[in-house]
């Protein structure tokens, strides 16, 4: 969290008791001390810091946005000066304008040296693969960065949890809403025509990598608006890569190594929503090779990322 963006965040965190949101809330500004302890007592060497979401893609207004995403990762870059050894940093971006987001991104790889771009969902009830996004994506496969996929609220309401709100969000709602993400890229063609663009996906893919045969399977019954040149299974092992944020069980990340290959996961925390020491626990005992281990540790994302 970087100084004037928390009425941005707060929304996402109404339902929190007041301690609790104080103790996460200096969590996310902390870059000293306390966010240090925890990355050593989880065996992290370094970070790769992004804004919590949504930031400024629920700005109404496309000029304020433009302004303050600068003013966001111009802030992140004073922080990972500050301890370039430990932390390196994802641009956050103004999707109101594609072309406006894509200058933005290149100008945080480029001038800032951040490693690639965090994207909230939609805005505006705009998807990722609207036809507004593509200087967006060719610009991020040009300067060949990731761009993460973080999870926001749907465009409207969904009847299913309207009446049992503990499965919105967290639970269940924001998985439901950014593998959508995923897949209108994939469906859409997006990376038929962008195929250096990269994307990640949290919590071990939102359940992507368990669904591969139903949805090559489906994609041959229904038949994509835009011809596809893969089947679906294809663009997600090759365009998609994921973390292990949030997700610290063995069964889903086996699932995840068997489906997408051992070169596609990275460990991720979600500090501080998960802690960092469970988080590093999880990945020291998991039952896989040294070699695994290591590449979901460090190698993975050394090699993605330009670490």
């Amino acid at each position: 969290m970087t100084p004037g963006m928390e009425g941005y965040w707060q929304a996402t965190v109404e339902d929190l008791p007041p301690a609790l949101y104080r103790d996460i809330h200096g969590r996310l500004s902390d870059f000293g001390e306390g966010r240090l302890a925890a990355m050593d007592a989880a065996g992290i060497a370094r970070a790769v810091l992004s804004l919590a979401g949504p930031g400024v893609q629920v700005e109404p207004d496309t000029a304020t946005a433009v302004v303050r995403a600068k003013e966001a990762n111009d802030a992140l870059a004073e922080v990972i000066a500050g301890r370039p050894d430990r932390y390196s940093g994802f641009a956050h971006l103004p999707m109101q304008d594609g072309r406006a987001a894509a200058d933005e991104l290149e100008r945080a790889v480029r001038q800032l040296g951040l490693v690639g771009g965090m994207v909230n969902g939609q805005t505006d009830a705009t998807y990722l693969d609207h036809d507004k996004y593509e200087v967006f994506w060719e610009r991020a496969a040009a300067l060949g960065v990731p761009v993460y996929i973080h999870p926001n609220d749907p465009p409207a309401p969904y009847g299913g949890w309207a009446d049992v709100k503990v499965l919105s969000r967290a639970t269940w709602g924001w998985t439901v809403e950014t593998a959508t993400h995923a897949l209108r890229l994939v469906f859409g063609g997006t990376f038929d025509r962008h195929p250096e663009a990269r994307v990640i996906l949290g919590h071990m893919g939102e359940t992507l990598p368990f669904l591969l045969w139903r949805l090559d399977s489906r994609a041959k019954l229904y038949k994509a608006e835009r011809p596809l040149k893969k089947e679906p299974s294809a663009y997600i092992r090759e365009n998609i890569l994921v973390t292990t944020s949030g997700q610290c069980a063995a069964e889903p990340l086996l699932c995840t190594l068997a489906s997408l290959g051992e070169e596609r996961v990275m460990f991720a925390v979600d500090y501080p929503f998960e802690a960092a020491e469970i988080a590093g626990r999880f990945l020291d005992e998991v039952p896989v090779s040294e070699a695994v281990r290591e590449g979901i540790a460090s190698g993975n994302a050394k090699r993605l990322l330009g670490l």
